[in-house]
This record gives C-alpha cells, sequence and structure tokens, in this order.
C-alpha cells in the first residue's frame, strides 16, 4: 500500500462525508436563516424557536435524500472492500 493510495482512500472519504452531509447541513442553515429573519421581523426572540423547524426540515430532508445519501455510502463501501487484494498485493 503506497502513501498515494492513502491519500487517494482518505480524499474520497472526505469527498464523501461532504456530499452526504451537505444536504442536511444546507437544510439546517437555510431553515435557521429564515426563522433568524422571521424572529428579526417579529422581535420574538425565544432561542427554542428554530428547533422544531430545523428538527422538521431535516427529518424531511432525511426522508427525500436518504436512499440517495445511503446508496452513496454503500458505493463506496464496496468499491473500497473491492479493492482490498489490489491494495495488499
Amino acid at each position: 500500500m503506497t502513501p498515494e493510495s492513502v491519500m487517494t482512500i482518505g480524499r474520497q472519504a472526505l469527498e464523501l462525508t461532504l456530499m452526504v452531509s451537505a444536504p442536511l447541513l444546507l437544510t439546517a442553515l437555510i431553515v435557521g436563516l429564515v426563522v433568524s429573519i422571521f424572529q428579526a421581523a417579529t422581535q420574538i426572540n425565544e432561542m427554542t424557536l428554530s428547533f422544531i423547524p430545523k428538527l422538521i426540515a431535516m427529518f424531511l430532508v432525511m426522508i427525500i435524500a436518504g436512499p440517495w445519501m445511503i446508496g452513496m455510502m454503500t458505493d463506496y463501501m464496496k468499491r473500497l472492500f473491492e479493492s482490498i487484494p489490489w491494495l495488499v498485493g
């Protein structure tokens, strides 16, 4: 196993992590921004107000994007396991 192959596997794992987590993180960011704008417009300063909408939105995104996320992760693991003989030998 060469240092280049280790770096390639690590880079691919980080790229996969970013791609899989992006829908949930972007959803939380957008919902948080919308709730913050609503709070600023109405002058409601309740800290727990943004929690429930974020939770619901992230749950919906997980239902919608979940199969894609699982597919990406299983595809990566399948490719990784299939490359074990090449990496060792």
